[in-house]
């Protein structure tokens, strides 16, 4: 570079020279002198002098910028989107750097969370067939062992809500899923030693269970966009499902190779395993998360509420304030005959194939796991459904509403049916009905705790789940005895229909899609 500060002749060639040099600080320079490319030599030899420091660090830092950019890595150009190569035009699309984008991997590790939650459930439903006849339980009793399990479960959910809503869903689950595996483990010996010691451990387990819908739902909500949101519940529930699948299928073979303590060490396996993967993938919030890119945080953030929070450091609304609406009150009937319908099915569907048309525990589990099956399906479905009837402009108060009229009309009408089924074939369809119907549940109360109070969704599904676990309680020994008592499970069936009917009724006339809180 060239530092005197005459000039032979009036030639502007020895300035703009110099210019061309640094392209960056001849478009600076040329803007603070004005475009004043006309004014005499002399103001130009001047103004050349006393610039002439400045015009020097700033190309100095373009070419070191220019330099630093060339010697980046392929992959942080990729994930940035960045040029190539200096001033060439090819541009490294982000798409090539990762081929399933960063929200699908959360939404397939939370799935495989739902499956093993059921998964462990559902162990203890057909293993509690050999125990009964081994240890001698009523039905009565029966019930009182598999409602056990709900005991834990009810004090977790609210306080699993409020930590859900402080600490996000990635810490909370992963605590959950290492202690209800170890629950699971603990099962055989439990059972082995005594009555009590086998009720104390399933309550324990219900206690570390209760934390895992109130973190889907928030976890997933912050990493999907709002016409997303109900297919990734979607994905998430067909896990759920599918864990009723795997376990009713597995379970029975388990038992007759290997031995009580067979699946449950299985699956608890599974769950530490999850465990280790989940804590270092996943983050709470996707602005978070290291390995996510630039185009698909847009993407996220662009699809969200204005008032969409990613976290809360306010305090929890009071429940006299959350329970003044009936909102929340729609929420919470429909959690509890949800739940009052789900459990009477679940825990009683193995004992229901095998007392009323006799059919052996193998032949049983595979009529059980045909309806959860499809139900996996159908609630992906659903999900679908939703999210497209959003994007086609349809109000999310409608779209609710419409979801959850078929998860609860559809089950009701297939339960009154189902007291007429005549071979364990006829009774499986109906039941099958019954549950895929219900998945569309998913897309309606679920989601709509996101809808009401984005903020405070985990404590409201706390609270919701609370009164739905009562009531699975309820309906899980009340079946024991109406069976005992009736000699049938005609009349219960019976009842659980007509509370489907009851509560569309009010779900129709006071949910809605709004914020309230």
């Amino acid at each position: 570079m060239v530092t005197s500060s005459s000039v032979s002749s009036p030639q502007p060639s020895s300035c703009f020279l110099r210019f061309r040099r640094h392209p960056t600080a001849t478009r600076e320079t040329l803007l603070s002198f004005g475009l004043r490319s006309r004014h005499n030599e002399v103001r130009c030899e001047s103004l050349r002098s006393s610039s002439e420091s400045h015009v020097t660090r700033r190309g100095d830092a373009v070419v070191a910028a220019a330099a630093k950019k060339r010697h980046q890595s392929p992959e942080r150009c990729a994930a940035e989107g960045i040029l190539i190569g200096g001033g060439e035009t090819e541009v490294v699309k982000e798409m090539g750097t990762t081929l399933i984008p960063e929200r699908m991997k959360v939404v397939i590790l939370t799935a495989c969370m739902m499956c093993l939650c059921n998964a462990d459930r559902v162990v203890m439903s057909v293993a509690v067939v050999p125990l009964a006849e081994k240890l001698g339980w009523s039905s009565s009793f029966l019930g009182v062992v598999q409602s056990s399990f709900l005991w834990g479960y009810i004090f977790s959910s609210v306080i699993g809500g409020a930590l859900v809503d402080r600490y996000g869903g990635k810490r909370v689950l992963a605590w959950g899923v290492a202690l209800w595996s170890f629950a699971t483990l603990l099962t055989p010996w439990a059972a082995s030693h005594s009555t009590l010691a086998l009720l104390c451990v399933r309550a324990f387990f219900g206690l570390a269970e209760g934390v895992a819908m109130p973190s889907m739902t928030t976890l997933l909500s912050r990493w999907f966009p709002m016409d997303e949101r109900a297919s990734a519940v979607g994905i998430s529930m067909a896990g759920f499902h599918m864990g009723n699948v795997v376990g009713l299928l597995l379970t029975p073979l388990m038992l007759s190779s290997i031995g009580i303590s067979g699946p449950f060490i299985l699956f608890a396996s599974l769950g530490l395993l999850w465990v280790s993967t989940w804590a270092s993938n996943v983050t709470n919030n996707p602005q978070d998360s290291p390995f996510i890119t630039r185009s698909e945080l847009r993407q996220i953030q662009a699809g969200k509420p204005v008032h969409s929070p990613t976290s809360s450091t306010k305090p929890n609304p009071s429940l006299r304030l959350l329970l003044s609406k009936l909102p929340t009150w729609a929420i919470i009937f429909a959690n509890v005959t949800n739940n009052w319908g789900y459990f009477v099915l679940l825990s009683w569907m193995p004992v229901y194939f095998q007392t009323v048309f006799n059919v052996n525990l193998k032949q049983a589990a595979w009529f059980s796991a045909l309806p959860w099956a499809t139900m996996a399906v159908s609630g992906y479905f659903a999900g679908s459904a939703s999210d497209y009837l959003i994007r086609t402009g349809h109000s999310v108060t409608s779209v609710r509403k419409i979801m959850q009229s078929i998860g609860f009309m559809g089950p009701g009408l297939s339960l009154l049916c189902l007291n007429y089924a005549k071979s364990p074939s006829c009774a499986a369809i109906f039941m099958t009905l019954a549950l895929s119907l219900s998945s569309f549940s998913q897309a309606g109360f679920l989601l709509n705790m996101q809808d009401i109070a984005p903020q405070y969704a985990g404590f409201l599904h706390g609270i919701s789940n609370c009164a739905g676990t009562l009531a699975a309680i309820v309906s899980t020994i009340g079946t024991g005895y109406f069976v005992q008592w009736l000699g049938s499970f005609q009349a219960f069936l019976t009842v659980t229909a007509f509370l489907y009917f009851a509560t569309t009724v009010f779900w129709i006339l006071f949910a809605t899609g709004e914020r309230v809180f």
